[in-house]
């Protein structure tokens, strides 16, 4: 009778504890450990409220930080890698892993194209996933590039690049590595209607990506804390025998060293962007031009 009103206590599991609190309430920051309300970190662009560290976003997501509700259309969505080289690995070969990451990433290769506009003023953006096989540069992600740009010179208005990468996609050997040069000769058509090709460098890019046209920019602009580069912090102090400063390879050493333009904070992404498109409309008289400058003194 003595054990009727003893309440016996009932053991801890994790499985408990994974149905009490399901897994998207909380966001981890990747740099600090710092545990957030998963709805405050997407209202934050995904930005840690402690540490400021700017977490990898995919195009789809940029595309919704930058662009006016409603205002992108996409383009050459349904173009697809295929494997020129019949290339295979011990594991799997390039066909199947690419329809494995098609699958789980929803896209069918790494940039997302398509034409859009920020505050009214209308662009074209080719952004890139990381998530897809690392943001590797194959044949698909050259011609969509190559494509918004040809757009951009028809439309007579600017070219946004979102660029995160890992370099040339091996898989796709010779004809991965002739994009670099496909999409820089694409930015003359551009430079020849005078219009601006915008660079947003954002963590990681690397490779062939950051040593061709993501550089070549008339604007390049990378977030705070992105790591920029063509080989690796490791690779290149073995190679030259000597230890890097602390913060190579970031966008703050390369903002340092005059080899980018600005280091924007995400949230402040959309309005720096808007801004610069202002700056390149074009008058289209003598009267609009004296409002223009009138309103730039302001």
């Amino acid at each position: 009778m003595k054990d009727f009103f003893r309440r016996a206590p009932l053991p801890f599991t994790s499985s408990r504890r994974e149905q009490q609190i399901p897994d998207n309430v909380w966001a981890k920051c990747a740099n600090c450990g710092e545990l957030t309300y998963q709805k405050q970190f997407n209202d934050a662009l995904k930005v840690c409220p402690k540490c400021s560290y700017h977490s990898r976003i995919s195009s789809r997501e940029w595309i919704e930080v930058l662009a006016d509700p409603d205002s992108f259309v996409e383009y050459d969505a349904d173009l697809q890698g295929i494997d020129i080289l019949g290339f295979v690995s011990p594991k799997d070969n390039y066909e199947a892993k690419l329809a494995a990451t098609s699958e789980r990433t929803g896209t069918n290769d790494v940039v997302m194209s398509g034409s859009a506009s920020i505050e009214g003023l209308p662009f074209e953006i080719a952004a890139c996933n990381f998530e897809f096989m690392g943001g590797s540069m194959g044949s698909v992600f050259g011609e969509k590039v190559t494509r918004a740009v040809e757009r951009a010179a028809d439309r007579g208005v600017p070219v946004l690049t979102i660029n995160a990468s890992g370099g040339a996609r091996m898989h796709e050997g010779i004809f991965a590595l002739m994009q670099m040069a496909k999409v820089s000769v694409a930015l003359t058509r551009l430079a020849r209607v005078r219009q601006p090709h915008i660079s947003l460098l954002v963590d990681p890019c690397y490779g062939g990506v950051s040593a061709s046209y993501a550089s070549v920019a008339d604007i390049i602009l990378a977030e705070p804390g992105a790591n920029i580069g063509f080989a690796g912090r490791r690779v290149i102090e073995q190679t030259i025998r000597q230890k890097l400063p602390p913060n190579f390879q970031t966008a703050e050493f390369f903002l340092e060293h005059g080899m980018i333009d600005a280091v924007v904070p995400r949230s402040d992404m959309r309005a720096t962007i808007g801004r610069l498109l202002r700056l390149y409309q074009r008058p289209t008289s003598s009267a609009d031009h004296r409002e223009h400058v009138v309103a730039g003194h302001q």
